[in-house]
């Protein structure tokens, strides 16, 4: 009996059973698609707008449209460079060559720059990604015979570069017959020459037309670099070294000095003048300047050699550089500036020991203390020279 009521109660809870296991998974089912339909919904509220892709249409990247534009850039550009002016008229016959070379230089390297940076800057305002564009993109395999060529192209342009720069400096630096020996001296803030086989000094250049000069560049404290802009050719002067270059003055006139290295607060003064002349004139001026002179013509070469006139103002000297105090009537303006000295004593020590008294108004530690080494005897004629009435 018992047996028989439990059989009888657990069949009539069967359907009861399935009925609500089947409601359970319906309503599991139904759940699941509303979720997955929430979770697509959203995903097209965040998606990106789409934007065609130019080779899913079957459109072709514009890569010839670059090419082109880099081109035309690259021609322009070019022919703009060429066209500019970027020395002066040349003097020299290294200049031709060394002209010849520049524009080589930029007939290879412009174009290349241009097109490169045309095709740069064409790609990022093409191909830039759109706002809220945060997609990878496509994928790009290498081109082994592109990248063997853009690599094989340039190294062939440079190696002919390296090689025809090579022959054209072999070619400057080659050593001709009966050659003018110069000794280039550079210091804070002037240019002096020597003549050794002449036994001639100037602080000015001069030159014999179409003679083959040989420099000899040193420097009394920092680096600078001697350049005649009519000439071409530039070389640094270095302290404990001795640099050299060769040139052929073919052109008869006046040029400057330049120091093409930034020096000190007087860099921009350190010129001097140059004179190219007949191989007559020349000879006469050495032996005039072989001749010597007495303590004022010493005291006036040395207040240009020196450099005294690119930082000070002196009437005298022509010369109006406001670096330093003016150096007009210092047989009055000693005894105002530093009272106790003689002015003869205030001149002397702001030459050998410039640290020692500074001009109010004047920057200190500025003037050199090289000039110390110049001697008792060269200091006296400067010192004369300064203080001697209409110098």
């Amino acid at each position: 009996m018992t047996n028989g009521a439990s059989y009888q109660e657990t069949s009539d809870r069967e359907p009861h059973g399935r009925a609500f296991l089947e409601r359970s998974l319906a309503l599991r089912r139904d759940i699941n698609s509303r979720a997955v339909a929430d979770e697509e919904r959203e995903e097209a509220r965040r998606a990106p707008e789409e934007h065609p892709d130019p080779q899913a249409e079957g459109e072709q990247h514009p890569v010839l449209k670059m090419i082109l534009v880099g081109v035309v850039a690259a021609v322009i550009g070019t022919v703009i460079t060429l066209i500019m002016d970027w020395f002066p008229e040349p003097a020299a016959g290294a200049a031709n060559e060394i002209d010849t070379l520049y524009d080589v230089l930029l007939i290879c390297s412009v174009p290349i720059f241009v097109l490169v940076m045309t095709v740069a800057i064409y790609s990022v305002v093409k191909f830039r990604a759109r706002p809220g564009d945060t997609r990878d993109g496509a994928p790009i395999h290498g081109h082994t015979r592109l990248e063997i060529v853009w690599v094989t192209i340039p190294f062939i342009m440079v190696t002919a570069l390296a090689v025809y720069g090579w022959v054209v400096l072999d070619d400057l630096e080659a050593k001709g017959k009966d050659e003018l020996q110069v000794k280039v001296t550079g210091q804070q803030f002037t240019w002096s020459f020597e003549y050794p086989e002449e036994k001639a000094k100037s602080q000015e250049l001069v030159l014999p037309v179409n003679r083959r000069v040989h420099f000899r560049i040193n420097t009394n404290d920092v680096v600078h670099s001697f350049w005649v802009p009519e000439f071409r050719l530039k070389s640094d002067a270095v302290p404990g070294l001795t640099t050299e270059y060769r040139v052929t003055p073919d052109r008869p006139g006046r040029y400057q000095v330049v120091c093409a290295e930034l020096c000190g607060i007087g860099h921009a003064t350190m010129r001097q003048k140059v004179r190219v002349v007949p191989q007559d004139e020349f000879d006469a001026w050495v032996e005039k300047k072989a001749g010597g002179g007495g303590q004022a013509a010493d005291g006036k070469q040395l207040f240009t050699s020196e450099g005294c006139g690119g930082c000070h103002a002196f009437k005298p000297a022509g010369t109006s550089a406001t670096t330093g105090p003016p150096l007009d009537d210092l047989a009055k303006e000693a005894a105002k500036r530093k009272p106790g000295l003689s002015a003869e004593e205030y001149v002397k020590e702001s030459i050998e020991d410039p640290r020692a008294f500074t001009v109010k108004g004047f920057g200190k530690n500025v003037m050199p203390t090289t000039f110390k080494d110049l001697g008792a005897e060269k200091i006296d004629a400067l010192v004369g020279y300064l203080l001697k009435p209409g110098s």
